[in-house]
């Protein structure tokens, strides 16, 4: 007998019959008694109801309690992904770069010195110099800081008498370089009175048509400064993570956990920084506690996140010390053998779906670290319940990582990259200034706790990555294959699909191996773009 054909337009009606909505909801799905530990590639999403264009998502996620990213990505600490380029770039694009602390800490400190000096609004400390200063030392001055144009006053100093100022085409042809700055520098200027406000300052800039527009006292003395290119940028990047009062980019930085970081921290907070991040392969240590609370006892005003961690156990001890935000990963990033080597560590989504669901509670965001190679993967670690998604291998291959560029044997175009567990890594000298002693300071062995090691265990590897072409062009690809992502699934805001997993709205399915093979491409030959 044949099944009643029902009439259409009872379509919707007949839905409410069912006892529960087609998939797994959050919970089952993440069931590891039931489903072992799952990865990325284990589950997919279910699609959703699309009511409104991928452009109307919003992407704002916190990456501590108090700071909130326009794009949910985060550059890793790694020597051969995040130096300042990588950070001032990520800021840009509405993210947060990572400066890693494999090298000295005079060196990190200039990295964060040159991101927070990279974007202001009113530039509070310039680079001032002296009406004896050579075109030859304006000009080391501009190679160091990356940008030209410093006020010359009469003592060198901020709060001395405003003479002139030097630009880049002041000095640009200039063959001699020992000709005072005083014989080329521009006297003819338009200030601005002390107390103008930041609007007000923009608009006579503009209407100046100068590079930089100076903030004078009543005596004529030099107080601060804002620029023509921070208009551009203004212009160019809206969506870029700064501070609210001063404008600046917010920077980042990784420290370990050894008595001599406590002095590298206090020089990075004396250059700018806004954000530290406790680099560890194991957080639940007791080395880490004791910095958490140190950090947040000595600089209130310091966000701290800690890790990393991959169970409830390990999140914990850290919350309770105080950290403002974790990091989730044991193992499971593209250049890590630690899972292999040291049986230690836990399938990426079982991890960010545990971690992150407790750390909830307590208002502490997480970022999900490791096992992200596409725009899939990125979707994945949110919907588990991470707010932002930090990336290694996936940013290395770009323009503004600090690896090395070469042509590989087959002819194409790579960038070095290796884990902070590699040996490379962490027989690198650069963090202990080439001396003897240079393992206790290297960031690798501090990561991995093996600084005082006769013999080096590895826990990364090596290698190379495809040139992906510059942060500019690949974080909006990023941002955008999320923002569909979201779309397909009906959520407009990372905010709307946290709570509609939690509250079993956002359906998941398990993915079979076969399930898997045929989500891939299966043809003999194609040409694969990720973007345009």
């Amino acid at each position: 007998m044949a099944a009643k054909v029902l009439d259409y337009s009872t379509a919707l009606d007949v839905l409410k019959e069912y006892k529960s909505r087609d998939g797994l909801d959050i919970h089952e799905l993440m069931d590891t008694a039931k489903h072992g530990g799952l990865t990325y590639n284990d589950f997919l999403l279910l699609p959703g109801y699309i009511g409104f264009p991928a452009s109307a998502v919003v992407l704002d996620s916190p990456v501590t309690k108090r700071i909130t990213l326009k794009t949910p990505f985060v550059s890793s600490p790694m020597d051969t992904v995040t130096e300042h380029e990588m950070a001032i770039h990520m800021a840009l694009q509405g993210g947060l770069g990572v400066i890693h602390h494999n090298c000295s800490p005079e060196a990190q400190a200039d990295m964060v010195r040159k991101v927070k000096r990279y974007e202001n609004g009113f530039i509070a400390d310039p680079v001032v110099i002296d009406r004896s200063t050579t075109v030859g030392e304006a000009k080391l001055l501009k190679e160091k800081w990356g940008f030209g144009g410093f006020p010359v006053t009469e003592s060198g100093k901020l709060g001395s008498k405003l003479l002139g100022i030097v630009t880049n085409r002041d000095i640009q042809f200039e063959d001699d370089a020992s000709v005072p700055v005083s014989e080329v520098m521009v006297t003819d200027l338009i200030t601005a009175q002390a107390g103008v406000n930041l609007q007000e300052a923009n608009k006579i800039l503009a209407k100046s048509k100068k590079g930089k527009l100076p903030i004078v006292d009543s005596d004529g003395n030099l107080v601060s400064m804002i620029s023509r290119s921070d208009l551009n940028k203004n212009q160019d990047f809206p969506f870029a993570s700064k501070l609210p009062d001063s404008k600046q980019l917010i920077c980042a930085a990784a420290i370990g956990t050894r008595p001599e970081d406590k002095l590298r921290l206090k020089g990075l907070v004396e250059a700018g920084l806004d954000v530290v991040i406790l680099d560890s392969s194991q957080g639940n240590s007791m080395y880490q506690i004791e910095m958490i609370k140190w950090c947040k006892a000595e600089f209130p005003g310091l966000d701290v996140i800690g890790g990393n961690v991959v169970t409830r156990e390990q999140a914990a001890g850290l919350i309770a010390a105080g950290a403002d935000g974790l990091r989730i990963g044991m193992g499971s990033g593209s250049a890590c053998i630690t899972q292999e080597v040291m049986a230690v560590g836990r399938p990426q989504a079982a991890a960010v779906y545990s971690v992150s669901s407790f750390a909830a509670r307590f208002g502490v965001p997480c970022i999900a670290d490791g096992g992200v190679q596409n725009v899939g993967h990125i979707v994945k670690g949110l919907a588990l319940g991470a707010s932002t998604v930090m990336m290694g291998g996936l940013l290395a291959g770009t323009t503004e990582s600090p690896g090395t560029s070469f042509v590989s044997r087959e002819g194409k175009l790579v960038k070095a990259y290796r884990g902070m567990g590699s040996i490379d890594a962490m027989q690198d000298k650069k963090a202990g200034g080439g001396g003897k002693d240079s393992q206790k300071s290297n960031a690798g062995t501090a990561r991995y706790f093996s600084e005082g090691d006769s013999v080096l265990v590895a826990q990364g590897v090596s290698g190379a990555v495809a040139h992906r072409g510059s942060i500019n062009k690949f974080v909006p690809y990023l941002a955008a294959g999320l923002k569909h992502s979201m779309q397909d699934c009906g959520m407009t805001s990372l905010a709307e699909l946290h709570q509609s997993a939690e509250d079993g709205i956002l359906r998941f399915e398990i993915r079979t191996a076969s399930a898997q093979l045929e989500g891939n491409v299966n043809m003999e030959s194609y040409e694969k773009k990720l973007y345009a």
